[in-house]
């Protein structure tokens, strides 16, 4: 059968599929912790007057270091954020929080605003076992934010693990090793975590509490410390908040383990990483503005 040249011409080019862009060679993350967001049913006050007034601000300063993410060129592709989402439960009741706007919607709302995605993990405020189960705080993360207790996400060839450690013995009411200053990641957990490593992408790994207030081993002589040490050579950074100050582990730990401050206290406690993907490295870009062992860093001003 003869067809005609524009007839062929068409048919042709609808068989060859439009080749796709190549990957990028750099991309850029951030990472924020500590939000401590609040709402109308709050009730303080604090531990001390600066505390107050910080939880006070949370929302404000979590807004704030929004918009100066979103306005940053080249702009983060996405925003990882190590617990401590908002503060506390007003009420156990699950209900409560579809019958009204607390402050999990008011998080909620404000990460919405960011230009990117935002992953958040889960922070010892929330949670608030005994009084709340775990399993309703995992419940409320689902329906409202769509998030599980812990996940990985992969981007460029780089995977990004939100760990939880307030799922083993340590955080298990009952249990004979419960002590919530404590964190446990429990057996099945570890495992997961395990097999994720074992694909040998280039990984970032965040976990609520400082390496070193995580239950080093939790079965026989596996747990979170041995694995991360096994694995340093995957593993590029391991980042936490809860202390709300600037510490630096060095590789204490295996691979570089940082301790970041909160936004809870300063708008300006942001991490931006660049990563190079055909290096398999990264440069913490701000880390020169940190002031270190406090709640404070300096601003990032982008050279024009």
């Amino acid at each position: 059968m003869h067809l005609p040249r524009r007839t062929f011409l068409s048919l042709a080019g609808a068989a060859i599929p439009a080749l796709a862009a190549p990957p990028a060679a750099t991309f850029r993350f951030a990472v924020i912790a500590d939000s401590h967001v609040i709402d109308k049913f709050y009730k303080g006050p604090e531990n001390s007057p600066e505390d107050t007034e910080s939880i006070l601000h949370s929302a404000e300063r979590l807004t704030a270091a929004r918009d100066f993410l979103n306005a940053l060129r080249p702009a983060p592709e996405h925003v990882f954020l190590v617990g401590d989402y908002f503060h506390n439960y007003p009420s156990p009741d699950v209900d409560f929080y579809f019958q009204n706007e607390t402050r999990l919607d008011i998080a909620k709302k404000i990460t919405d605003g960011f230009r990117m995605p935002v992953h958040a993990g889960f922070g010892n405020h929330d949670y608030d076992v005994p009084r709340v189960t775990r399993e309703s705080s995992h419940e409320l993360f689902r329906r409202k934010f769509n998030l599980k207790p812990y996940y990985s996400v992969e981007h460029q060839g780089f995977k990004f693990v939100h760990l939880n450690n307030f799922l083993g013995a340590t955080w298990t009411p009952g249990n004979a090793a419960f002590n919530k200053a404590a964190g446990s990641l429990g057996e099945e957990q570890l495992n997961w975590f395990e097999a994720e490593l074992r694909e040998h992408k280039p990984t970032f790994v965040f976990v609520h509490y400082p390496l070193y207030i995580v239950q080093p081993k939790e079965v026989s002589d596996y747990g979170l410390h041995p694995l991360i040490k096994k694995y340093r050579d995957t593993i590029q950074l391991v980042l936490s908040g809860h202390w709300h100050r600037w510490f630096d582990f060095g590789r204490s730990y295996g691979p570089p383990h940082l301790v970041m401050a909160a936004t809870r206290y300063d708008a300006n406690a942001y991490l931006i990483v660049d990563v190079d993907t055909k290096g398999m490295k990264h440069r913490l870009v701000n880390l020169d503005l940190v002031d270190w062992n406090t709640h404070f860093s300096q601003p990032y001003r982008p050279v024009a």
